[in-house]
């Protein structure tokens, strides 16, 4: 084949790694191509197996265009690329495969076979975009990936992931990132066999596709760093699980005919917080590992890629927060300009009603904005999933893990700070909370441990709760330990509650032994802490032989809070409105004095007990008469 031939048949295999699924953007300049080639191959000659190829492989450009450029057809392209390669590589040893190609054309820019070099003509602000639509797309993939486990027959789900794998592949070619597409392509590989059958994603296959988003993943933040001219980082352990990948291609299991075999954890993600749904029995593990875990889809009208598509706009954080700012000094204006005498006390009647309607229109704004602080709690419980999965796994435990609640909107700035103690706390209720399907059985339970993780809003804050069905806290345990370590004295006096406190302490630990995922005693004290920075505070609750819940209350935004000004003495205090059930000035008969229990105060046919700030807060000079006074 000549050179000409060879360079043009590579250009149009690197044009194909681009094509995205029903996009036609590139396919003139792809057909512009081909009548290259053709020209050339006319001229030059051909070996009579590449051109039969090649005119397969025309067909398969026009089939593929003619269909919309779904994803089965790209995929029959790409095979078809691939197979004239093939032929092209036993009459050339230049042959190489189509991401490959990808490849030659990203060294060709960057003059360095061995250090990858990021071109100098990449756009940087494009890049970005790459970083954030890689992560978004790895996102959906990793969680059709837990549904599939669950049901390795939702095509959705497959297809999700498989155009996850193909947009990083295409636009990491584009941008030269050759390694990062070389790796995307090979899991779109795994991913195409799942999708004709060949095999199941279950088991080391279901591995293998995880453990592959976790690679690009990793990818993406390296590049994310990075700018032209540098040399582009590449992920430890990237060469082995490629080559895992590539072993994976010879391995085939025949998908069975009967339903998926039971697996180790059941993680179905559910929009309210309801009631468990009904969720598929696992097996137990073989080997002494886990089977792999799956996530149940929501609803059957509500599978993987199905969830109606929204518009959004990607804005700079810092614009965000400025926009927020001003708002809130907006507010304060306002405030300032309806508390000025002359409005206050009505002596412009027409100003008033128009400095009114304004204020309105300000708190509307006001509202508006907060709302843009606010997401969604679905990335951070889907990750809570993996963390479940994979602890499942390495414990050898039957886990079925379920997520209420996900679409509960929490402070933007607020997620990523109670994401790392929901990763500990996951993974210390899969390790520690859970028993072994043995000691369950002995227990006369279900081999299969249960956890629940939950969000919700409740009073103007947000409540996650973490739950398992497993042994519950052990008393007299923590209160040895506890003693042991010069905490307490004895536990004379306190409750259990009071106990559950105590694995709050720094370095609090009474697991009988270390292990890689928990029972280090650094751990509780830590979340403790994170979470009271939030402003927020932790509690828990266990049943000896039932389980332990963990509760975690969180302001709703750190943001404008709407409270009302109250005067204790001479000093002035700010109660969240949030906090406020009713506000009153009580009459004297509704005072009354209760033998051991102090003043109560009578309401609606109710007696509640009656506290006086400027005691607690210790402020001398205050009102005493609780009539002359407000509740």
């Amino acid at each position: 084949m000549s050179e000409q031939n060879y360079e043009s048949l590579h250009t149009i295999a690197a044009l194909l790694v681009c094509v995205e699924p029903g996009d036609p953007a590139d396919i003139p300049a792809i057909l512009e191509e081909l009548e290259r080639f053709s020209a050339s191959a006319e001229q030059g000659g051909l070996d009579l197996g590449v051109q039969l190829a090649v005119t397969d492989m025309f067909a398969a450009v026009r089939n593929a265009i003619d269909e919309g450029l779904g994803d089965n057809e790209l995929a029959k392209l790409h095979r078809q690329v691939e197979e004239v390669l093939s032929l092209v590589a036993d009459l050339d040893t230049r042959g190489t495969s189509v991401t490959q190609a990808a490849a030659a054309l990203a060294e060709e820019r960057s003059g360095d076979s061995a250090d990858e070099v990021l071109p100098e003509e990449t756009d940087e602000e494009l890049l970005g975009e790459f970083v954030n639509e890689c992560g978004d797309a790895l996102q959906g993939a990793e969680g059709a990936l837990l549904e599939l486990e669950q049901d390795p027959e939702q095509s959705e789900a497959l297809n999700t992931v498989f155009r996850a794998f193909h947009t990083v592949k295409g636009t990491s070619a584009f941008l030269g990132l050759s390694k990062m597409s070389e790796f995307a392509h090979q899991a779109e590989n795994l991913l195409s066999r799942m999708r004709d059958g060949e095999i199941r994603c279950e088991g080391h296959f279901a591995d293998l596709a995880l453990r592959s988003v976790d690679m690009l993943r990793s990818c993406a933040e390296l590049v994310a760093n990075i700018a032209p001219g540098q040399v582009v980082p590449l992920p430890q352990g990237i060469d082995a699980l490629k080559h895992e990948l590539t072993e994976s291609d010879s391995t085939s299991e025949p998908a069975p005919a009967k339903p998926a075999p039971r697996r180790a954890l059941d993680i179905p993600l559910d929009s309210e917080p309801v009631a468990p749904p009904p969720t598929t029995e696992v097996t137990a593990p073989t080997n002494g590992a886990a089977t792999a875990p799956a996530t149940e889809p929501r609803a059957k009208a509500n599978k993987s890629g199905e969830r109606s598509a929204e518009s959004s706009v990607r804005v700079r954080t810092d614009r965000l927060d400025r926009l927020i700012d001003m708002v809130g000094e907006l507010v304060i204006a306002q405030s300032m300009v309806s508390q000025d005498e002359d409005v206050a006390e009505g002596r412009h009647p027409t100003l008033t009603r128009k400095i009114t309607h304004a204020g309105k229109i300000v708190r509307e704004l006001q509202d508006l904005s907060m709302s843009l602080r606010m997401v969604p709690m679905r990335s951070t419980f889907q990750k809570m999933s993996r963390i479940a999965r994979d602890a499942a796994r390495r414990t050898g435990k039957q886990v079925r893990f379920v997520t209420e609640g996900e679409d509960t909107e929490i402070d933007r700035n607020m997620v990523d700070v109670v994401g790392d103690p929901l990763v500990h706390m996951v993974r210390n209720a899969v390790d520690h909370g859970l028993e072994t399907p043995e000691q369950r059985a002995q227990a006369g339970k279900s081999t299969e441990g249960s956890v629940w993780l939950r969000a919700y809003h409740s009073g103007g804050n947000v409540v996650i709760e973490l739950q398992e069905d497993g042994r519950g806290l052990d008393r007299e345990r923590i209160v040895a330990k506890a003693i042991e370590n010069g905490v307490i004295e004895s536990d004379r006096g306190l409750t259990d509650q009071d106990v559950y406190q105590l694995i709050f302490m720094p370095g609090f630990s009474t697991a009988a032994e270390l292990s890689e995922l928990s029972g280090r005693g650094v751990g509780l004290d830590v979340v403790r802490r994170n979470i009271e920075e939030l402003e927020g505070n932790v509690d828990v609750s266990s049943k000896p032989g039932q389980g332990t819940t963990f509760s975690l209350r969180l302001p709703l935004t750190l943001a404008i809070t709407d409270g009302m000004l109250v005067r204790v003495g001479r000093q002035n205090f700010i109660i969240p409105t949030v906090a406020i059930k009713m506000s009153l000035r009580p009459k004297r008969d509704d005072i009354v004095s209760v033998e051991g229990r102090g003043e109560m105060l009578r309401l609606r046919g109710e007696v509640m007990p009656l506290f006086r700030l400027h005691e607690i807060l210790g402020v001398p000079d205050a009102v005493t008469d609780p009539c002359k006074a407000l509740l």
